[in-house]
């Protein structure tokens, strides 16, 4: 509103602005913010450089958030960090490595945000040792005590990579008490690798489980052939009124934002949309994808399973933005849970059939698909 009256806007103003892009993931404003700035010959301080680099990387575009990392001065331990953790959200973690050796080249001191930056990068990747290094590093050579969110970044990178007792034992450990974010992430980690018993100790800490901590549960004793374990967690979800959480998608067109959810018809154009996402997914199978039927965590059959995943939320968002995008052109999608392994895979193959780069932001990361692979190695 500022652009259409006399006041002009001030570094505070372009600041707080790029921030809303950022949380937003609005890359459209963020450019036109950027554009301002740039018509405006606004100098840049460090505050208004730190959050240039991590817009950019928060809506998916960590190119030009790398430009501008590479323009900009760096004197600030901020805008260091604002590049390696960009670098990490969107999976590159020897990429936010380098960015942290080169800070060291340049004499400037790293703070506790830097070692949560590279952590996550060290998590996102499946980097443990390495991890386990950054996090000797932060106590030993720089002094600095790690704090609630390190340990948990730490739980994170364990669980991740399939150590999820030693995760367990890490937190038995911690000197602080362990938070909900703690506890949901062994929860998780426990669901990947199918450890029931620690599941169930992760949810006896959840003080105010919410409707995803029991389905998570109720989906690992599925997967394990519990299915009177799970009927239980889902009747006490039924008994205390506790809905599951629906995954919605959306994707932006013209300046308005296109939202879906799992089985959506309200869109004004449903029926080309399933048109097409049907003859995508018959392509696909054709080129060798099989749906991971495994992940309808339900005692019903093979075809039952399949019918279930056809429609997810992304999936649909995903068919409306190649319905309306140019071909050869890049499709945005934001999500806001987890993108489950059978919508990741068959997007892959989407990529690779289409030729076209498909950039998705869940709840955990950016995913960049590219000639049937993806900016994260299926680590995720």
């Amino acid at each position: 509103m500022l652009c259409f009256s006399d006041i002009k806007p001030n570094k505070f103003s372009f600041a707080s602005a790029l921030a809303a892009c950022a949380r937003l993931g609005d890359l459209h404003h963020a450019k036109w913010v950027h554009s301002l700035m740039t018509d405006g010959r606004v100098e840049l301080n460090p505050i208004l450089s730190t959050a240039l680099v991590d817009v950019y990387a928060k809506c998916g575009d960590i190119e030009a958030s790398r430009e501008v990392f590479h323009e900009v001065e760096k004197n600030d331990v901020s805008v260091w960090n604002a590049m390696i953790t960009g670098f990490a959200i969107h999976g590159l973690a020897t990429e936010a490595i380098r960015v942290f050796s080169e800070m060291e080249a340049e004499h400037v001191s790293p703070d506790s945000i830097t070692f949560l930056g590279l952590l996550t990068a060290c998590s996102h990747w499946g980097l443990l040792e390495e991890g386990k290094g950054y996090f000797d590093l932060m106590i030993h050579r720089y002094s600095k005590q790690p704090k609630l969110e390190h340990y948990g970044a730490m739980v994170d990178l364990l669980g991740r990579a399939g150590k999820v007792k030693e995760a367990y034992e890490l937190i038995e450990s911690m000197p602080v008490e362990p938070d909900l974010v703690i506890w949901r992430s062994l929860l998780s980690s426990s669901r990947t690798y199918k450890n029931p018993e620690l599941a169930e100790t992760a949810m006896q800490n959840l003080s105010k489980p919410r409707s995803g901590d029991y389905v998570l549960l109720s989906n690992i004793y599925s997967s394990t052939k519990k299915w009177e374990s799970a009927q239980k967690v889902r009747e006490l979800m039924k008994k205390e009124g506790i809905r599951k959480a629906k995954g919605k998608s959306w994707v932006e067109f013209g300046g308005v934002i296109h939202r879906f959810k799992a089985g959506d018809t309200s869109h004004t154009e449903t029926k080309a949309i399933y048109k097409l996402l049907e003859e995508l997914i018959q392509k696909t199978k054709s080129q060798g994808f099989v749906p991971d039927t495994d992940l309808v965590l339900m005692d019903v059959s093979e075809e039952e399973k399949e019918g279930n995943l056809n429609y997810h939320s992304e999936k649909l968002a995903l068919a409306y933005g190649i319905l309306k995008s140019s071909p050869g052109s890049e499709v945005r999608i934001q999500k806001n849970i987890r993108m489950c392994s059978d919508c990741h895979n068959w997007i892959k193959s989407v990529a690779t059939l289409l030729n076209r780069v498909i950039i998705i932001r869940d709840r955990i990361r950016f995913h960049r698909f590219e000639d049937g692979l993806c900016s994260c190695k299926d680590y995720w």
